[in-house]
Parts: C-alpha cells; structure tokens; sequence
C-alpha cells in the first residue's frame, strides 16, 4: 500500500504550478513590505526628506536585486513545469525544497539591506541564489532520468534548460567572487548578470525583427 501511494502522489502539475505561483506571490509582497520610509517623527523639511530617502538606497538596491532574482526564478520553474508530461511525489518534494529556498529571499534580501558592504550578507545572499538554481538543475536532471519530459519537447530544449542554469550560476559565482574587491562591484556584476537574463529574450526578438 505504501509503495502505491508514492506511486500516485505528486501527480498533479496545475497544483504544483498553482502553490509556486502562491509562495512567489507571498515571497514578492515580503520583499516589499519589508521597506521602511522615514517616519514623520524623523523628517521636518524638503531638504530632510531628501537625505531620509537618500538613506533608504541600500533597501530599494536589495529590493530591486531580490525582484529580479524572484522572476528570474519564477520563469525558469514555470519552463521547466510547462515541458514535464507528469509528476511524481520525488518531483513534488524537489520543487517544495525549490519553494522553500524561495521564501528565503526575503531574509537574506534584509540581510543584505542592512549590512551591505559586508561580504558575509553579501555571501549568504549568493548562497541563496546557488540553492535555487541548484535545485532546479536537479529537477531538471531527475525528470530527464525519468523520462517524465513530454515526447514533443526537442532534443536542443531538453539540453540547453542544463546549460541555462550553469552559465547562470557560473556568472553570479563570478560576481560574488568580486566582494573580494568591494560588495558594490560585487553588487553590480550580479545586477548586470540579472539584467542580461531578464532583457535578452526581447533584444533577440529585436534582432529578429531587423534582420526581417
């Protein structure tokens, strides 16, 4: 009996799809509910509100950081969902620790917020970021050991989803490598990686559309 409940639990991908969906919502809101602005005890003029807000620049750093990481993220599993044909409870419970590394976030963004010209903040936020694509490297891998990857997915999609996700965390490894030099040219390098991710589907679609 035992070894037919593993057997059929976990089958249900819209479910998983639909609790990912949920965390990273939740994930999202934390991130920007954990913003403080100036309290109106601390500000009395223009020029006081300014520099508060000056202030403030590290949390909206880590914030936009976090946001990108999330979708980032977020996009990566959902390609990976749309291209299984099944689920198994081994699956289930790979995605739940993926979830569970995603509700991380928004402490180690906080971390970061505070103390970001520490390299230990900067290096427990990068560890977070290795975790999550770890894990879906090994959802990747294990699917396409079990065969669960559907039959009309090709050959290049099944390859490249792997070597996404390697170049991808070889590149923020290089980036919190940096902190050796400063957090903030650490910092930078990680936001470039994220941006190169996040923008260059459309510049491709740009590139497409000129050469028509």
């Amino acid at each position: 009996m035992v070894n037919l409940y593993n057997r059929i639990q976990g089958r249900s991908l819209e479910r998983l799809a639909a609790l990912s969906d949920g965390i990273f919502a939740f994930a999202l809101t934390m991130l920007v509910l954990d913003l403080h602005i100036p309290t109106a005890a601390q500000v009395h003029g223009e020029r006081e509100l300014l520099v508060a807000l000056g202030a403030l620049g590290p949390q909206w750093i880590a914030y936009g950081m976090s946001f990108l990481t999330l979708g980032i993220f977020w996009a990566g599993q959902q390609t990976q969902l749309n291209h299984i044909g099944e689920g198994t409870r081994d699956l289930t419970w790979i995605h739940l620790a993926f979830l569970f590394a995603v509700t991380l976030l928004p402490l180690s963004t906080r971390l970061l917020a505070e103390f970001i010209t520490y390299r230990g903040a900067l290096l427990i936020y990068w560890l977070n970021i290795l975790v999550l694509g770890a894990i879906l490297y090994w959802s990747w891998k294990y699917v396409t050991q079990a065969g669960l990857i559907k039959d009309d997915t090709p050959e290049e999609v099944r390859a490249s989803i792997c070597k996404r996700i390697t170049i991808a965390q070889s590149l923020y490894a290089a980036g919190a490598a940096l902190c050796v030099i400063n957090t903030w040219v650490s910092i930078a390098a990680i936001v470039l990686v994220q941006l190169n991710y996040a923008l260059a589907p459309r510049w491709s679609k740009r590139k497409k559309s000129h050469r028509r």
